[in-house]
Formats: structure tokens, sequence, C-alpha cells
């Protein structure tokens, strides 16, 4: 147990700097008992054991989620994780690059929906217009 909350304590501040305080904030807050069980896990898992890992930096880890996400069909998903590649410091056309690159291999269809989900974020986020070029 006590490896589980060095990985938590390890984890949290990652999973802020990524993903932005205040979405995590609220996602701890709003966690009941039950749910809570979900968020020390992926604190933990995700972002203490995988993300605290230093053998790759913050934005190799970025476009690698970016993929998977990609490959998955985790459009969901996906959209959180463009945020934190853009705070990571991946570029849009690191993001495209990924996302086509993603698309070769996991099809069209789950290209399409990441493609979809990536634009509504950089649009969002002021990293394009609405030309779909980058601002």
């Amino acid at each position: 147990m006590s490896d589980d909350k060095a990985l938590f304590d390890k984890g949290l501040p990652i999973r802020r700097a990524v993903l932005g305080a205040e979405y995590v904030d609220a996602s701890m807050e709003k966690a009941d008992d039950f749910m809570m069980a979900f968020q020390r896990a992926t604190t933990s898992w995700a972002w203490g054991w995988a993300w605290g890992d230093p053998t790759l930096d913050r934005k190799t880890r970025s476009l690698l989620n970016l993929a998977m996400l990609t490959a998955t069909g985790h459009a969901g998903e996906l959209k959180l994780h463009v945020k934190g590649a853009l705070n990571n410091g991946v570029t849009v056309a690191e993001i495209k690059a990924v996302l086509i690159h993603a698309t070769a291999y996991s099809g069209i269809p789950s290209g399409l929906n990441a493609f979809k989900a990536a634009h509504e974020v950089l649009v969002k986020e002021g990293a394009i217009d609405s030309e779909g070029k980058p601002v």
C-alpha cells in the first residue's frame, strides 16, 4: 500500500501539469468512494508509474498517447490528451503528423474520429483558426 501512495504522490503533480489542475482537481472532488478507486488507480499507475518514468520525456509520451488513443478509438479521451499535448509543447503540425501516422496503421474510421476530436480541441484552445490553420 505504501508503494501505491508513493506512486499516487508522484503522479498527481504530473497529471495536474499535463491535463490541467482545474480538470484533475474537479475529477478528484467529484469522485465518491466508488469512483475514488479509479482516481487513485489512474493517478498511481498511469501518472506515477508510467508518466513518472524519466526514460521518455512528456512530449514523446503525449505523441504516443495520441497514436494509441487513435488506434483504440477513444476519441473522448483523445480530446483530453490533445490539450495535454499542447501543454507538453507538441505543435499542431506534430499532432497532425501523429494522427496521420496512426490512421495509416489503425484505419480510416479511427483516424476520422481522432481528427474530428483533435480539431474540436485545437479550435477551442486557439491553436488553429476556423479554417484549420495554426495560429
